[in-house]
């Protein structure tokens, strides 16, 4: 039996020339395409609607939307890997630029990244750096929203190959509901589906005033980065092996982990925090 681990993309790409190197297509390459185009049908003021940033980055990725289906379809050697291709935390502490190739093969077995344009990446996938959130309000082939558009696509990809029985989701909300939609927040049992266990981890602190789990959203994304790599060093093939991550401060919480949750916090309590996101899986 297999397990796989989910992730959330970061907003942040850059293309990388060194090692690890992409080796393999995207599986929703034809369906990433149509994306592409669309948003290339779109006025600049629609854009950068669409993405609700600044006129900085706006024009940015204007630009790259011009060629953007043309870059996806290049040839897979020329492209960057997933796993390089995103520059935020949690691929900061992730770290697949020094693992070993017995790690790196951890990676491209149990680890999968949520992507907006792509639905669902291998770690090794070939990509170009673009800007698509799956909240994005973009309309495509008769769908309302990425959401629509996607289905359940990335969730049959995601429980395909040799025996998967467990998913362990590390991605946001917005992500999760995109790849797991039958176990996704407020889904009624009924909707759970017959597919693997899906097990969502946690890591936060306890505050004081209600025993309550808070999850920062920056600590979060850097303790998700370095639980994946962390699994990869020692070859975890189950949730059991899970139990025992100790980094950054954490441990599991028993008290508030069960069959489908794994819960770690950290021996400090905070008192408040404004803007959190209270026992809230981000």
């Amino acid at each position: 039996m297999s397990l796989r681990l989910i992730i959330s993309p970061a907003k942040r790409m850059r293309p990388v020339e060194g090692p690890p190197f992409a080796q393999t297509e995207p599986q929703f390459l034809s369906d990433a395409v149509s994306l592409a185009r669309q948003l290339r049908s779109l006025s600049y003021v629609e854009l950068r609607e669409l993405w609700g940033c600044s006129e900085r980055l706006a024009a940015e990725n204007a630009r790259r939307v011009r060629t953007l289906a043309e870059d996806m379809a290049a040839d897979t050697g020329t492209l960057t890997a997933a796993v390089m291709a995103y520059d935020g935390i949690q691929y900061q502490h992730l770290r697949a630029s020094v693992m070993d190739e017995r790690q790196l093969s951890w990676l491209g077995e149990h680890l999968r990244i949520a992507s907006g344009l792509y639905g669902l990446l291998r770690p090794f996938d070939g990509v170009v750096p673009y800007r698509l959130e799956m909240q994005a309000g973009l309309a495509v082939d008769g769908a309302r929203n990425l959401y629509q558009y996607w289905g359940g696509r990335p969730y049959d990809a995601l429980c395909s190959g040799r025996d998967v029985d467990t998913i362990v989701n590390l991605a946001s909300v917005e992500y999760a509901r995109a790849m797991l939609p039958q176990h996704a927040r407020g889904a009624p049992p009924h909707a759970q589906g017959t597919g693997p266990r899906v097990v969502t981890c946690l890591f936060g602190d306890i505050r004081t005033s209600d025993d309550r789990l808070v999850q920062r959203a920056t600590e979060a994304k850097a303790t998700r980065g370095t639980f994946v790599r962390w699994c990869a060093e020692r070859g975890v093939d189950s949730v059991v092996e899970m139990r025992d991550f100790d980094e950054r401060g954490y441990a599991l919480d028993e008290r508030r982990s069960d069959d489908t949750t794994l819960a770690f916090t950290r021996a400090h309590s905070i008192h408040a925090l404004s803007g959190s996101l209270c026992a809230r899986r981000s």
